[in-house]
């Protein structure tokens, strides 16, 4: 099996390459790809150095899988013709919502994958998370309405983010002027509720991505709602969800149902630091879901705590977890 990563030098990419490290899928060859700036450099993989291919040089016939981790304008200019020598995994939003690209959680819709025409989506990061925890709920109970409202890592915007959340951070500790390079305003000890472009009506694009996403993931009918916030944080994104459901519920089963969620772990000890928090998700592939309680104010009600590396499950380990979903239906 031949495998290749577009955008081979991002932080998606080099989170795939690790999380491809440790896959037990069996890998001939690894072609690594990016701009021509990248072109000649090496990365490791396996104790081996690969050497970085120019993507506008290189050509698609030679892997069977090639993961797209390189954003939407890249996934346009090249995906329908890589797609027709390739399976194309992408990470990008280009595709998520075209009628005939699957957009694909394997814990949650695996079987949309059987329905592929060369080209699958990886859902937006925040998106897959959420859907981690709705969807077994959903199945028993037949979820209503959702409102969330995410915390989001800097991570998510890329190196130059991350990179600015600390330049920031240490001009303001030497209380030296504050640049805002990639972000409307300052990151550092602030928050910025504003991810994406907004639309006409008010919503970002980001907090359009969740509600489409997982409409077309889990369920048409589901009510949703998000306001998408940037924090100072560098990597693990976090959502607060209120879930409302059709009808009434026992409580006791949601925890069950949650404990026994695919790809996610409950740690809800409801005292003092009994929960988890975005520093103790990065690296590491689980979900993890706290703060479970009734809505006092609905009777049809819940709240939870979702966390998760947004590097990982949000983006390469999904995307890698879908090439072995792939190679297994094969």
């Amino acid at each position: 099996m031949n495998f290749a990563i577009i955008g081979a030098t991002g932080n998606v990419g080099r989170k795939t390459i690790e999380v491809l490290e440790k896959s037990s899928i069996k890998i001939d060859n690894l072609y690594l790809i990016a701009s021509e700036k990248s072109a000649g450099k090496k990365l490791s993989f396996k104790k081996k150095e690969i050497i970085i291919e120019q993507l506008e040089k290189y050509n698609f016939a030679k892997a069977e899988i090639t993961i797209f981790a390189a954003g939407s304008e890249i996934a346009k200019k090249w995906i329908p013709e890589a797609s027709k020598k390739t399976i194309v995994i992408d990470n990008s939003s280009f595709f998520r919502m075209q009628n005939d690209v699957p957009l694909v959680v394997p814990e949650v819709n695996v079987e949309s994958l059987d329905k592929h025409k060369n080209i699958i989506s990886n859902p937006n990061c925040s998106t897959i998370q959420m859907v981690l925890a709705l969807k077994p709920l959903h199945d028993e109970y037949k979820i209503k309405r959702v409102v969330v409202s995410t915390y989001q890592a800097v991570s998510g915007a890329g190196k130059a983010s991350v990179d600015e959340l600390f330049q920031q951070t240490k001009d303001y500790l030497n209380e030296e002027k504050i640049v805002s390079k990639n972000f409307t305003k300052q990151i550092a000890f602030n928050l910025i509720p504003h991810i994406d472009s907004f639309s006409i009506d008010g919503y970002t694009k980001e907090e359009l991505k969740m509600i489409n996403e997982t409409k077309k993931i889990l369920d048409n009918d589901i009510e949703l709602t998000a306001t998408c916030v940037r924090v100072p944080v560098k990597t693990g994104h976090s959502e607060s969800i209120n879930i409302e459901f059709e009808n009434l519920f026992d409580f006791a089963n949601i925890k069950k149902i949650l404990k026994n969620s695919p790809g996610c772990k409950v740690f809800d000890e409801q005292k003092d630091a009994g929960y988890i928090t975005p520093l103790e998700v990065e690296n590491n592939y689980t979900t993890f879901i706290s703060r479970i309680r009734k809505d006092n104010s609905n009777v049809k009600g819940v709240n939870l705590w979702v966390v998760s590396d947004n590097l990982l499950k949000g983006a390469a380990l999904n995307a890698v977890q879908i090439a072995e979903c792939l190679i297994n239906k094969k």
